[in-house]
């Protein structure tokens, strides 16, 4: 293996959908605690959002002050801050997020003191650059104007030493790593509530063939909820 083994991890509800006023219902908040279980349970090396859900569960919105940094140039070059046991890949190509410090801090165990590597193209400014480095963050560059896939395992890979990565949305960077053909397991929390509105399904742009994948587990969860685990099969069409 030149690159980490994939596990898409995701709440969902039966219709498909990762967000919207099903999450609102009593139950989801208990699935969402399976969802965390199973999650640690994984032992991952690392997890990895898109910039949308990373702001919405970690940073809060918080834009960085990049006017602090002008006139600063920087070459366009991978960043490796340091290595760690865990980490939280951010796949942010612009360069938004204005992170706090070098680590998530989080009342989940699953989740605090992973070391964030932010996922960036070219496109990215040197002011930026310069914010990240201030506080420590680690960066790859994986493509010009959008995300390489197979560029960036590879480079979580070898940089980082990221042997199990957990992929959890929202649902354009899930797209990311089907229409790439990358996805190796499929770990899925059913909420037992249809929403039916206009929240963001697991997959939201999805390009080449298809994947298939067999039935590993099906277990009850509490509250109505159900575990769905699947193993990618190697199958033609």
């Amino acid at each position: 293996m030149t690159r980490p083994y994939l596990i898409l991890h995701m709440l969902i509800s039966p219709d498909g959908k990762i967000t919207g006023k099903y999450m609102e219902y009593p139950k989801a908040a208990a699935l969402c605690e399976e969802y965390y279980r199973i999650h640690r349970e994984y032992r991952a090396d690392a997890f990895l959002c898109g910039r949308v859900t990373m702001e919405g569960s970690f940073t809060g919105g918080v834009r960085p002050p990049l006017e602090k940094y002008e006139g600063v140039r920087l070459p366009h070059e991978d960043f490796v801050a340091g290595r760690y046991d865990f980490y939280a890949v951010s796949v942010d190509p612009h360069g938004r997020l204005g992170w706090y410090g070098a680590q998530i801090s989080d009342e989940d165990p699953g989740y605090d003191g992973a070391h964030v590597i932010e996922v960036l193209t070219d496109d990215v400014c040197d002011a930026y650059l310069a914010f990240l480095r201030e506080k420590g963050i680690s960066y790859v560059f994986c493509g010009k104007d959008k995300i390489d896939v197979p560029l960036l395992c590879r480079k979580l890979f070898e940089l980082f030493g990221i042997r199990t990565l957990l992929v959890e949305g929202g649902g354009l960077t899930d797209s990311l790593f089907l229409s790439a053909e990358l996805l190796d397991e499929l770990s899925l929390v059913m909420v037992p509530v249809i929403d039916g509105g206009e929240g963001v399904s697991l997959f939201e742009k999805k390009q080449g063939g298809l994947l298939a994948f067999e039935m590993e587990k099906a277990l009850a969860l509490p509250h109505g909820g159900l575990w769905l685990n699947y193993k990618r099969k190697e199958e033609e069409f």
